[in-house]
Formats: C-alpha cells, structure tokens, sequence
C-alpha cells in the first residue's frame, strides 16, 4: 500500500475527472470537494453525485464524508484492490446514508482497504473515525418528534431507520477496515463498522475489522446479515447488537488481544427499555470467539442482556476470563422461558464456564442446567490449531476436536450447511486477504 505523509496536498490539484467538484450547500465539514494530485485524491463534505474510486488513487477522508442527502440515491462504487485513507488529524470517516449506496465489492486477491493516514508501523487503534452504513430497516430506538421510528448515530453520523426491512445500503465484500474508532467524545468513540437501521438487502460477506478502538461491528437496530466476518484485536466489544436487530449472521471469528478488549458479543434488546420492539433476535451460526487468557481485560464470550432475544447455534468459546456465558437482566431471562432466547451445538472452554448472578442477585434461570437441558451443548475442551497466536493465527480444530461432525445447521436458505461448531472448518476463510499487523 502507499504510505501517506502528512502533507497530502499541493496547489496543484485537479479533480478526479479533471475538474474540482465543490456543493456551497454542504453543512457537514465546509464545501464538498474531491480533489486529487500525484496520485492521491482528498474527499471532504458530502458527495451527492455517483462517484467511483479507483484502485490506481489512494484516497483520503478529511473529516466526515457523507454520501447522499438523506432523500435521493448517491451510489459510491469502490474498485478491487483499492485503499482509503482515514485522516487521522480531522477524524476521516465515511457515512453513506439512507437510501444511498456503498458498492464496496473487492476480492480474495484484491480486498479493498480502509486504514488510518499515518505511515505503516505508526498506526493505532482510534487513529480515524470509520464506516457508518445509515439504512430504512425497523429499529426500536425512536426519538420523539420524528416521522416514523428513526433515531441519530453516534458521533453525529445522521438519520437511520425506517419501515423497509429489505432496504439495501450496497455491497460490502473482502472489505477490511484497520485502526479506526475515533474518540469523538467523552463515552463517545466510533465502531470499526457500525450497521445503523440497515437492511437485509445489504450483502455483507468477508469482512474485517482490525484494532478498532471500540467495537468492532455494531448492529443498531435493522435487519442486516452477514457472512465470513472476522475481528481481531479491538480495544471494546468485538461484536455488539442493540436497538431491535433481526438480521443474521454465519462464519464470524472475535479474537481478543491481551492488551486491550472486553465481551466477544454483546447483545441488547435497548437499554431505556428493556421490551422495546422490534426485540433484538437475530439467528447466528458457526461463531468462534478467541479470549485472551494472559489480559484481566479479556471479560465475557457472550453477554445477553436488556432483553434480547437470539437463536445461537454451533458457537465456540474459550480463553475468556469471567466467563463463557453471562445473562443479565430479568427481560432477558424472560426469553429463555418463552424459547426466544436458545442456544445450541456450542462448546464453552473458559476457566469459569457461567456467571450466574444477575448482576446483583442470583440469576433466576440457573445457566448451567439451561445450557446442559439444550441440543448438542458440550462444556470441553475447543481443542484448537493455534487459536491465541496474534502473528498467525490458526482457528480450525484439530482433528480430535469435539467441534468437528458436532454442528447442526439452522433451517434457513440464508445459512450454508455445514456439521462443526465454530466458524472455521477445513476450509480457513480467513486467511490471504486479512491482516494481523499490529501497527
């Protein structure tokens, strides 16, 4: 990849397709402007006309790039091999909002980079903002004197949610996002990628997220699915719903870094009110969350609380230091008992397998007997290749491993079909378009 210094710009810029394109009506981050020179293309404000980056530019956001206004459709196609650039100085990020387009379709061979501007071996987690995908799919977060059930994003990322749970926000495919997460606030800091209202004609499919300075991905609300995700070495939650999530989700590796971390998944229903609806239930399949036994930091595999509910499948957990498993919340054990909230075909491997106490006092629905009474759970041994390398990790089990023949797949087209718990088999997804640099 070209290394960015940090001076981008000369006065001799021309724009991309020859000529500088400026909108005096931008009130994001002052007029709207692609500009490029010597092979590097600056996008500022908000971009309310198709554009296409190409793989021959590198390509840097200077502070909040919006796409679209909100109302009309504004496609952004990024080409393989292509990478963009977040300024670490302005807070680069990248928002397409609703009934926008962000066609973002790389390969195995030719991924398509967001990374932070400072030069490789300097960079950090935080070190830019990072990607927002705003759609129209049902949330259950709604801010009062709004048309509709719709809510703003962190950081002043815009508008999301609606009434169209097959909205699609594009295509995000071998896409990587590294060292963003931006302090915007104080308790304010970006995802790797945050899903706000976004719909289940979105495609999502081989996707990193890399030292995130918060969570990894986010769902708030929305219906999005997801296939072949991987996080690696977030400074928060790897893997984080709330807001009413529906979607789905299949082939997703959490590995922890022992410097910094907290759950693997955590999932809300909406924490101002506990049975909001939509209610969080996603379906998800074939999960491999990886702790970090040397780091205090290392906490829960998966925490559900606030009354979410889930349909959990062939999940693998191990090397987490509180616990495997954590239920909070009298909503959220009120799903356990209705059977909106089951788990199954999953093997826990972490010192402590349960915390049973709700928070304050003992949980009322004992998680061991609950886990044991379900199809397939195994408390064991993973048995792993080489989970906790951070250099070169391997996340397939060995051939003696209890995941191997132990899965079962849901009963949805969306889900291959396959027999292991966890998110890798023979076949490693993961490996040729990832990375595991550490700055």
């Amino acid at each position: 990849m070209r290394t960015l210094g940090i001076v981008l710009l000369s006065s001799l810029f021309v724009a991309c397709n020859g000529e500088e394109t400026t909108d005096d009506n931008n009130t994001d981050s002052g007029d709207t402007t692609v500009e490029c020179a010597d092979g590097v293309c600056v996008l500022s404000g908000t971009i309310t006309e198709d554009l296409t980056l190409t793989a021959d530019n590198a390509w840097l956001l200077r502070g909040g790039v919006f796409i679209g206004d909100d109302e009309n459709e504004t496609v952004l196609t990024i080409e393989p091999g292509t990478t963009v650039y977040g300024e670490s100085s302005t807070d680069g990020m990248l928002v397409v909002r609703r009934h926008s387009k962000l066609m973002a379709e790389g390969t195995a061979t030719a991924p398509i980079v967001f990374t932070s501007s400072k030069a490789e071996g300097s960079r950090a987690r935080g070190d830019w903002g990072g990607l927002i995908l705003n759609g129209n799919a049902p949330i259950n977060a709604c801010v009062e004197d709004t048309d509709g059930c719709q809510a703003y994003g962190e950081g002043g990322t815009g508008w999301y949610g609606g009434d169209d749970a097959n909205d699609s926000s594009g295509v995000l495919k071998y896409v990587r996002v590294e060292f963003a997460g931006t302090l915007v606030s104080p308790d304010n800091e970006l995802n790797g990628i945050a899903f706000q209202g976004v719909g289940a004609g979105t495609e999502v499919d081989y996707v990193q997220v890399h030292m995130n300075a918060d969570d990894g991905i986010e769902f708030f609300g929305g219906t999005a699915q997801v296939k072949h995700v991987l996080i690696t070495g977030v400074g928060d939650d790897s893997m984080d719903w709330t807001d009413g999530w529906t979607g789905k989700a299949q082939f997703v590796v959490l590995q922890q870094y022992d410097d910094s971390s907290d759950n693997g998944i955590e999932a809300d229903n909406n924490g101002d009110n506990n049975d909001a609806t939509p209610r969080s239930m996603p379906t998800i399949s074939n999960v491999t969350i990886i702790g970090s036994p040397n780091s205090a930091a290392s906490d829960s595999g998966m925490l559900l609380r606030e009354g979410t509910a889930a349909h959990l499948s062939n999940i693998l957990v191990t090397g987490m230091n509180d616990s495997c498993l954590d239920v909070d919340h009298t909503a959220t054990f009120e799903q356990i008992s209705g059977g909106a909230l089951t788990i199954e075909n999953t093997l826990l491997d972490c010192v402590t397998t349960f915390v049973m106490d709700d928070e304050s006092t003992a949980d009322p629905t004992a998680l061991d007997t609950w886990f044991a009474g379900q199809t397939g759970n195994v408390v064991g041994a993973a048995d792993l290749e080489d989970p906790f390398n951070l250099a070169a990790p391997n996340f397939a089990p060995k051939s003696t491993s209890a995941a191997l023949g132990a899965g079962a797949t849901p009963s949805d087209a969306f889900f291959d079909s396959v027999d292991f718990i966890g998110a890798v088999g023979a076949d490693d997804w993961t490996t040729g378009w990832t990375t595991a640099a550490a700055n």
